[in-house]
């Protein structure tokens, strides 16, 4: 087996990060009961440390910006890089707190080999922000260990784990940091010190576990692990450090949700047609009649797993969307997924990837101007032109002809018609457009109908070409049955594009 391990140093300090509304260059540290939990670098380099407690940090950096500790907050960014991870191997599991371990032996063939399985690892985690540390080591543990210490080692084998373990520190093990002060008092500094002294002793002085932990590191213990399992639904939240109020801080949020949403589907190999964004509002802005939460719903004219697109009309949904209160937190939830493969990666554009493209502006278009002001020419069973389409709203899942059915003949009538017909001038029963004569092309085609309903047409259709070269649908009026009408002689009735 090979196992790489993934560590995140910064966990906690990315996933507060992520609720921000707005990025900032502040120092920013975390805090628990009253102390320093988590700091970032430019809060040590005003000499800022863990364990500090907050007066003393806030004396020492008056402008620093402080938050609260979260472990559920951890807990949903590390799980989104698990998700992620499931495109690589079935085999993850989580090493908590900020730890998530992939066996990958079964996957190297696939990827082409450990070192570029590791740098597509690397860009898939990349849009989530996170500072990573990623080794490999023959055992679970090992590469759990190791990960906390460095990035980018590679242990072949048990004798180069063996080495790479033994000169880690005694804190890289979770059994004997609680008793770092006692093993340092005996001389104790590396892991490798620990390994020469009797195994009776050091169960008795220091408990089992000690012993447990290190042999399942270097492979002498076996360590079965539980892979994790995909949720069914997906939902995921986020709480924002301020409130929020308008789209751009809104956006900054459900920018990081997509992100998790994404991850979920990657790993099942699934698209999404549909999701929810909720908003919860501040409490203390609510009247009696405001929700508590705001859905937002979005649905996708094409499955989709692409974050840029669904950010987008996100934006242009939220553009639209009085807000009641400002929003404190943020959610996403979806199970309305469909599994397909993936798209072709095609060289020159396929008729599959026009369609997708033409229902992608549909589906912008109609989140920003609403449905129903995005419209299309639905055809109606009527010989009559100016009858024969009826205006309706545009479905981007509109398909066109299938591939099994007939080709599409040659186009015989325009797409733009005219109001009202237009009466041209004739002479020698030819028409005139302009004061200059109609070259027939193409014709007739006699249209009889509308008996049915008191609207008779009883017109010969030509396809023209005025002077200039434009072509033209004109028709020639001469109702059988009202031989004085004044409505007789040449019209025009629509252009051809």
């Amino acid at each position: 087996m090979l196992w790489v391990g993934v560590h995140l140093p910064l966990l906690s300090l990315e996933s507060f990060s992520a609720g921000l509304t707005q990025p900032t260059q502040q120092p920013i540290v975390l805090v628990d009961a009253h102390h320093i939990v988590s700091a970032d670098a430019a809060s040590q380099a005003l000499g800022v440390s863990v364990g500090m407690k907050r007066a003393t940090a806030l004396a020492l950096a008056p402008h620093l910006l402080l938050g609260q500790a979260d472990a559920w907050r951890d807990a949903q960014a590390l799980q989104a890089v698990a998700h992620a991870a499931l495109a690589f191997t079935p085999m993850v599991c989580l090493a908590e707190p900020d730890g998530v371990l992939l066996e990958v032996q079964a996957s190297l063939r696939y990827f082409g080999g450990l070192a570029a399985l590791v740098r597509k690892l690397r860009d898939t985690l990349a849009p989530f922000g996170h500072r990573l540390q990623i080794v490999s080591a023959p055992t679970v543990q090992g590469a759990a260990l190791l990960a906390r210490l460095h990035d980018g080692l590679h242990c072949a084998d048990r004798p180069a784990l063996q080495r790479a373990l033994e000169d880690a520190p005694l804190e890289v093990l979770a059994t004997a940091a609680p008793q770092a002060d006692v093993m340092l008092g005996m001389g104790l500094r590396r892991v490798g010190d620990l390994r020469q002294l009797p195994r009776p002793g050091l169960a008795r002085r220091f408990g089992q576990a000690l012993l447990d932990e290190m042999d399942r590191a270097f492979g002498d213990r076996p360590d079965p692990r539980e892979p994790i399992v995909l949720p069914p639904t997906f939902r995921s939240g986020l709480e924002l450090f301020a409130r929020a109020d308008t789209t751009e801080q809104l956006l900054h949020g459900a920018q990081m949700l997509l992100l998790r949403l994404v991850a979920w589907l990657s790993a099942q190999h699934a698209f999404v047609t549909r999701f929810r964004l909720l908003m919860k509002h501040e409490a203390r802005w609510r009247d009696g009649n405001t929700a508590p939460t705001t859905p937002l719903d979005v649905a996708l004219a094409e499955p989709s797993r692409d974050v840029a697109h669904m950010l987008v009309l996100l934006r242009e949904r939220l553009a639209h969307v009085q807000m009641a209160a400002p929003t404190l937190e943020l959610a996403i939830e979806s199970d309305d997924i469909v599994r397909r493969p993936p798209p072709n990666a095609e060289l020159f554009p396929t008729p599959q990837s026009e369609r997708a493209g033409i229902a992608r502006l549909i589906e912008r278009l109609q989140a920003r101007l609403g449905r129903e002001q995005v419209q299309r020419l639905q055809p109606v069973a009527d010989h009559r032109p100016e009858r024969a389409t009826q205006v309706m709203p545009a479905d981007p899942l509109m398909k066109g002809t299938s591939a099994g059915g007939p080709p599409p003949g040659p186009i015989t009538r325009p797409l733009w018609l005219l109001p009202e017909p237009m009466a041209l001038q004739q002479r020698h029963d030819h028409p005139f457009l302009n004061g200059r004569a109609v070259q027939l092309l193409a014709g007739p085609e006699r249209i009889e109908a509308g008996w049915w309903d008191g609207d008779l047409v009883e017109r010969d259709y030509f396809i023209g070409q005025t002077a200039d070269g434009v072509l033209v649908w004109v028709f020639l009026n001469h109702p059988q049955h009202l031989p004085s009408s004044p409505t007789q002689g040449w019209f025009l009735h629509g252009r051809f594009a």
